[in-house]
């Protein structure tokens, strides 16, 4: 009998520290993975500094340029001062960039670039990139993770990770903008699933769920701190957990624990990022407070009966009732212009309003805030995901809807749930899953940039689905299979199945993988380059750049030089600067444009060839029509008033060196691609 216990023990132990070994080992690869890809793609390694910094593009130019200030600040405390009371990025504008920004990322990875002494070893940008690439291997390992414990095998594990590489394009934007803030955080959502789905699970021992409840709870913090938009996740995520709690009464108590760390994380989230009111007033803590209010006002009435499934209903309107009533009065009381933009897209996109505002329309026409393509499904069909994602959650919601109309019907549930049973839709972490991806799918499919968030799930879900010989328990189930021993053959399926999937995936897609390694790719753009080293030698220090949002990004990170404006869309001053900047490219007078520029104290403006003489793929969401629509020199719908205008398309115009635009205008740099314009500070009407 000891032979016995002691032969299951090693089993259980070779499969964990076998499960363990894999999913460790993916990430690394993953990471080294990205690394090789990004060393191939830019060349990186022989390039000169300047050239490396071109590559963070836009946004990203913004965040690595803050982590260069924090390495050559004077000590920890000052840098962040400076950051905390930045007034050489922008001018006439003084700014909390840490907070407006998020850049507690940069401000860790500084930390830990100086302290371990690196600086002898290894150079800044390697450093920093190296923790990104680093987060993408734990954030492949959670994914594992996840998969493995919904299972029972870590062969889930390796499916989620080799579908996550394939679909690539659509799992992660790494590729592309590695100091995303998204690529910081969702590394750690995705432990924060890990630890949750553990954590739902019905027979985890004591130990297990205090490990599980302190990753979460340290997972949820650190998420939150990373990204200025994870409280909205992590509001959809409490939706879930509310309907599970609505479903399966059993895992109340560990629901009401979750909603604990979600309070204690937004207020130490709320001090620690300088009293942010966003935090105060997001739909999270409202709902939290109002499921605790709500949790407070229930009665103890015996569970199936006729009152307390009325009280069930009276519970959902009562906490929607109060989530929606709570953030009315915090925001009436709370000082807050966080994300009001979003609001005015969010009803534009619906259809709920019409606008010819510049900003409203050019978020509209940026791809990632469109809906989804047909290329998109077809990609995600091509490496068999979708087809087997949607297979595993018709399963897995119809035999939760099984199991809700059994509980509403007064039959009584098994305490615990074997392969037998086929009742995969009984586990709460399978109820809560079903229903947290139902509802990202549902705003991916609104949203196409949401897909690097639901696309991951899919993954994780539909490699846990064919793994799993309790979905194929419940199919069998419901077909009443005789023919063969329905466990058999379930057993059998779980290996089977994703084997055959694994081996298709290797032979069409692994020689594409290798071939990109071995692809040696160059990133060229020797106009840029000669714009910057024009800026650092020529340009007086004290001088103020107008132009394009995405080039400003780039002045402030390879030169340092003070902006009119900056790539990012979360405050209403700089949305408004982006818009009145744009205006270079619009049908406006030179004496508009000069006042425009003089009020931002700017001294040199640049044109761009690509934006002026752009020529997109959709008219009217090229920046010149978006223009013209927002100055009403285009028609935009039936019953529009069209205004001719008497001048010329300015970046056109001062380009011909005539008068008016001489006056106020002098070009001192000009390439292919960009035309650098001295702003006369004293103005001659000469003809």
């Amino acid at each position: 009998m000891m032979a016995e216990e002691e032969d299951v023990l090693f089993q259980r132990f070779a499969k964990i520290f076998i499960g363990c070994l894999a999913a460790v080992t993916s990430g690394m690869m993953y990471a080294l993975y990205l690394s090789a890809y990004h060393e191939r793609k830019f060349w990186f390694s022989n390039r000169q500094e300047l050239e490396r910094e071109i590559t963070f593009q836009g946004d990203s130019a913004i965040y690595y340029s803050y982590y260069k200030d924090m390495l050559k600040a004077p000590s920890f405390e000052r840098g962040v001062y400076e950051l905390t009371h930045n007034n050489k990025t922008v001018s006439l504008k003084t700014i909390n960039a840490v907070q407006q920004m998020s850049l507690y990322p940069e401000l860790i990875a500084s930390v830990l670039y100086q302290a371990t002494g690196s600086k002898e070893i290894i150079e800044p940008v390697y450093f920093y990139i190296g923790i990104v690439f680093g987060l993408q291997g734990i954030y492949v390992t959670a994914l594992f993770v996840t998969s493995w414990l919904m299972s029972g095998t870590w062969l889930a594990g390796m499916l989620t990770v080799a579908w996550f590489i394939i679909n690539r394009v659509d799992t992660t934007r790494i590729e592309y903008s590695i100091p995303l803030r998204e690529n910081w955080a969702l590394p750690y959502f995705a432990c924060q699933i890990a630890a949750l789905t553990g954590y739902l699970k019905s027979n985890l021992n004591t130990y297990g769920e205090r490990f599980c409840y302190l990753l979460m709870s340290a997972s949820t913090y650190t998420f939150m701190m990373m990204w200025e938009y994870s409280h909205y996740l992590l509001f959809l995520q409490a939706i879930s957990l509310f309907l599970l709690d609505i479903f399966s009464v059993e895992q109340s108590d560990k629901v009401y624990e979750v909603y604990k760390i979600y309070i204690f994380s937004l207020f130490l989230g709320y001090l620690l990022q300088f009293e942010n009111p966003a935090l105060l007033v997001s739909p999270l803590l409202s709902l939290v407070a109002a499921l605790m209010l709500a949790k407070c006002l229930q009665l103890n009435v015996k569970k199936g009966s006729f009152v307390a499934k009325i009280i069930k209903v009276i519970n959902f309107y009562l906490v929607c009732t109060l989530t929606i009533t709570l953030n009315i009065i915090m925001k009436m009381f709370v000082p807050h212009k966080e994300n009001g933009h979003m609001l005015k897209f969010l009803e534009v996109k619906f259809g709920l309003n019409m606008t010819k505002n510049f900003t409203m329309n050019w978020l509209l026409c940026q791809e990632s805030l469109q809906a989804p393509s047909q290329d998109f499904f077809l990609r995600l069909t091509q490496s068999s995901l979708l087809p087997f994602y949607i297979l595993v959650l018709i399963i897995c919601f119809l035999s939760m809807l099984q199991v809700i109309f059994r509980r509403i019907n007064g039959k009584s549930l098994k305490e615990t749930v074997t392969l037998e049973d086929g009742r995969i839709g009984e586990r709460p972490e399978i109820i809560y899953h079903v229903i947290h991806t139902i509802l990202l799918g549902s705003l991916a499919m609104v949203i196409e940039g949401l897909k690097y968030i639901w696309i991951p799930y899919v993954c994780m879900l539909a490699a846990f689905g064919v793994c799993s010989p309790e979905l194929w328990m419940t199919l069998f189930k419901w077909l009443r299979l005789r023919t063969v021993h329905p466990i058999l053959l379930a057993l059998i399926l779980s290996m089977a199945v994703p084997t055959i999937i694994g081996l298709s995936l290797w032979k069409e897609f692994f020689p594409r993988l290798m071939t990109e390694l071995m692809e040696l790719q160059e990133f060229y753009d020797p106009d840029t380059v000669e714009l910057m080293t024009w800026i650092k030698r020529q340009a007086p220090v004290a001088a103020v750049f107008a132009g394009s949002p995405q080039l400003m990004g780039a002045i402030k990170l390879c030169t340092g030089w003070m902006v009119t404006s900056l790539p990012l869309y979360n405050d209403d001053d700089l949305l408004k600067r982006n818009e009145n900047i744009y205006q270079i490219y619009s049908k406006r007078s030179a004496e508009d444009i000069y006042k425009i520029l003089t009020s931002y104290k700017a001294n040199y403006l640049i044109v761009e060839d690509a934006i002026c003489n752009e020529v997109g793929p959709i008219r009217g969401c090229r920046v010149k029509d978006l223009l013209d629509i927002a100055n009403g020199h285009m028609v935009c719908e039936e019953g529009d008033k069209l205004t001719y205008s008497k001048y010329g398309r300015f970046c056109h115009e001062v380009k011909i060196n005539y008068s008016p635009y001489v006056n106020y205008f002098t070009r001192v740099y000009w390439n292919r691609s960009y035309f650098v314009y001295k702003i006369n500070t004293v103005i001659s009407f000469q003809s």
